[in-house]
């Protein structure tokens, strides 16, 4: 069975977990391939609510084996703290598997995070503080560290004192912030590795001989599309790859295998962090999507930005991943408003765009050209089909589907696994 990437379309946040969810027990591996715990999935199973941040939402489904892939960097205490919050509540998280390629964000690369955000002031990018860039610049210049190098005490010290000869001096001359030594966090490090031992392997062998079986593989993307470090609002993105492409290369599984690529778009539009947004409302209807919608970052709690669809971006990132599905979140937010706007193309100077302009400075000057729709009233959480939807609510969906460069397969009305309309198949 080829494999399947879920991937979020906007800024992130859209709730990738209802794909996942949707899919359930006809997926027998969830892999996350990017990103660290900068980023976060809130899935609601009846009346329990999970905030996950480093592990795939596999993690909650019996017989699905979940994988944290070689292109993750992996805070360990993060990582534990989840786990152990997981079987405090009755979740068996025996099943994990970690790459053994898979980076790990070591104590400075936290410290340099927070210190370089004061430092930029206003040019401060809005990272989460997590050391997730710094770790990712290590993986880049080949100084980083690797689950595996816990394994090898030698190793570890010899790539400790290397990373250290740098970054000590930057954060003693240049921040003026104590660096930890290498004995320090060399034996911060070595300390999770009786533990973590259980949980390494060679994920893209596991994956790929799973695939070989027939078996089902899904890649699901940390952060989205526009937070993407090449496709991306740059320099206002995350520091991986958080599209269909950087599945490939965060799992090791060959774009050959993958048949299906699922966009995740929220019904309207949030952003947290700093970086233009054209839709970005700063009134009463930016406030009623963030209430109505409960907008607050999972992993930071910080309220999101919100603003209206913006079909631009959703053509955007069809594009970039292949989207051959999308699934629509959080219609029901809508509901109550007498129409709602969409965004389906930009002016800038005087001229309509519409498709992304190639240059960011003008994407920052973005101005949104809106059609109005009108809006409903009536609670769609017990809709499972899409004619049990209001007329208005079904016009918006083939609306935003006309335009969005995919079919749109799921509709989300509200925030439980089953709260769900199912338009096409996902599989």
């Amino acid at each position: 069975m080829p494999a399947i990437v879920i991937v979020g379309a906007q800024w992130g946040d859209e709730g990738k977990g209802k794909a996942t969810d949707h899919l359930g027990d006809r997926v027998d591996y969830v892999v996350k391939f990017n990103g660290g715990n900068n980023a976060g999935h809130t899935v609601v199973i009846g009346d329990e609510k999970y905030a996950l941040h480093l592990l795939p939402s596999g993690i909650l489904t019996a017989g699905c084996t979940p994988v944290i892939g070689n292109g993750v960097v992996v805070d360990l205490d993060v990582l534990f703290q989840e786990i152990d919050g997981l079987e405090a509540r009755g979740i068996d998280t025996s099943a994990l598997k970690l790459s053994a390629n898979a980076h790990v964000i070591a104590d400075y690369n936290r410290t340099l995070d927070k210190v370089t955000e004061r430092f930029l002031g206003s040019r401060r990018i809005g990272t989460t503080g997590r050391g997730i860039g710094p770790t990712y610049a290590d993986k880049m210049n080949r100084i980083g560290i690797r689950v595996q190098d816990l394994f090898d005490e030698k190793i570890l010290t010899a790539k400790v004192e290397g990373a250290l000869d740098l970054k000590g001096q930057v954060l003693t001359k240049i921040y003026n912030r104590r660096a930890p030594s290498v004995e320090q966090t060399v034996e911060e490090l070595l300390g999770h590795t009786e533990r973590l031992a259980p949980y390494v392997c060679d994920t893209t062998l596991l994956l790929g001989d799973a695939l070989d079986r027939g078996e089902t593989v899904l890649l699901e993307a940390g952060q989205a599309t526009l937070l993407d470090v090449d496709h991306g609002t740059y320099p206002f993105v995350t520091s991986s790859s958080a599209t269909a492409g950087g599945a490939c290369t965060g799992s090791g599984i060959p774009p050959t295998r993958i048949d299906q690529v699922i966009g995740i778009v929220k019904a309207y539009t949030t952003r947290v962090g700093e970086g233009p947004f054209p839709t970005e409302l700063h009134d009463d209807s930016g406030e009623f999507l963030r209430k109505q919608g409960w907008e607050y970052g999972t992993t930071t709690g910080r309220p999101r930005r919100c603003g209206w669809f913006d079909t631009v971006i959703a053509r955007y990132a069809a594009r970039i991943n292949g989207v051959t599905d999308f699934v629509l979140t959080k219609l029901d937010v809508l509901t109550g408003l007498e129409q709602v706007p969409v965004c389906v193309a930009y002016e800038i100077d005087g001229k309509r765009y519409d498709e992304m302009p190639v240059n960011q400075t003008d994407f920052h000057h973005a101005v949104p050209v809106y059609e109005y729709l009108p809006g409903w009233w009536e609670d769609i959480a017990e809709a499972r089909s899409f004619e049990d939807l209001p007329a208005a609510a079904q016009r918006y969906v083939e609306y935003v589907e006309e335009r969005a460069g995919a079919r749109i397969s799921l509709v989300g009305v509200g925030p439980a696994r089953d709260e769900v309309v199912v338009r096409h198949p996902l599989r």
